[in-house]
């Protein structure tokens, strides 16, 4: 199974607004320099991971205005544009990187700022999918998402998103925008946000999960089920963990991020695993 290289498209795709994406995506944090700040140690190797994730049938890349910060943006327009049709690039703003530490920022002259550098990072006039990366403790989520809703009516965003947003969150977002989509931390070890993923399958929302592979924990796991079901199918724990994602929930768009080719090619072999019902429960208990 680890050997094979389906296209992404084997995971089915989802819509998000208007766009239609395949379920397997790819999260572009880990092509900046150490802690997700600066410059990569080699800038062409991760505009090669970019663009063989297209290569394999990527949809979906996602990125931030705070990776870098500006890096992982900027790499995204010097790799892939101009961009291949149906291709969506998802970024965010609201965090900023003080001594590389990640504070929150949701104030709507600072979304309005950081949607124009992301904008012109990504050589667009219209982002297609932008998020409010964090929520602001000091500045009311709705204040927040107010600003993207104008951005919006202007042309310069096509979709809104939410990020690290609990259940009430989420409604109290969705009473001033049309939210899209909505990305926690999730992943098989790690379900704190199942209520949010079931809000989001109840109501045509897509789920991206960040760390999906708890920051690689999952593919270097010493779990006895994971190993097992890995074995058995002759795939990653990795592809294992990816897979019970996809199994999870239909609105689970799985955005794992990587530095190396070999890597994003396993994690996109991911997309032609099937587990069984037993297989899924054993991982879920």
């Amino acid at each position: 199974m680890h050997r094979s290289q389906p296209n992404a498209a084997a995971a089915g795709t989802i819509t998000l607004g208007d766009a239609t994406v395949n379920r397997l995506g790819f999260g572009a944090m880990r092509i900046t320099g150490p802690g997700v700040m600066g410059e990569p140690a080699d800038r062409e190797q991760a505009k090669a991971v970019l663009r063989r994730a297209v290569d394999l049938g990527v949809t979906l890349i996602d990125t931030a205005d705070s990776y870098g910060p500006g890096v992982s943006e900027a790499l995204i327009a010097e790799a892939l544009y101009p961009y291949p049709a149906g291709l969506v690039i998802a970024t965010k703003g609201g965090l900023l990187r003080p001594g590389g530490a990640w504070q929150p920022d949701g104030r709507p002259e600072h979304l309005r700022d950081a949607l124009e550098g992301s904008l012109r990072r990504l050589r667009v006039d219209r982002i297609d999918l932008y998020q409010l990366h964090r929520v602001d403790p000091r500045v009311p989520i709705e204040a927040s998402l107010a600003a993207l809703v104008e951005a919006q009516t202007h042309g310069k965003i096509r979709h809104i998103g939410v990020s690290n947003v609990s259940v009430d969150e989420l409604a109290r977002a969705r009473t001033v925008a049309r939210v899209v989509s909505v990305q926690n931390r999730y992943s098989v070890s790690d379900r704190t946000s199942d209520p949010v993923v079931d809000v989001c399958a109840r109501d045509g929302l897509g789920f991206l999960p960040w760390f999906p592979l708890a920051k690689g924990a999952l593919a270097n796991s010493r779990d006895a089920r994971l190993q097992h079901i890995a074995h058995r199918h002759g795939a990653t724990r990795a592809q294992v963990a990816l897979a019970w994602l996809l199994r999870r929930s239909p609105a689970m768009v799985p955005i794992p991020g990587t530095s190396s080719v070999v890597h994003l090619e396993e994690n996109i072999a991911a997309a032609g695993l099937r587990l069984s019902d037993e297989e899924y429960e054993a991982l879920v208990s």
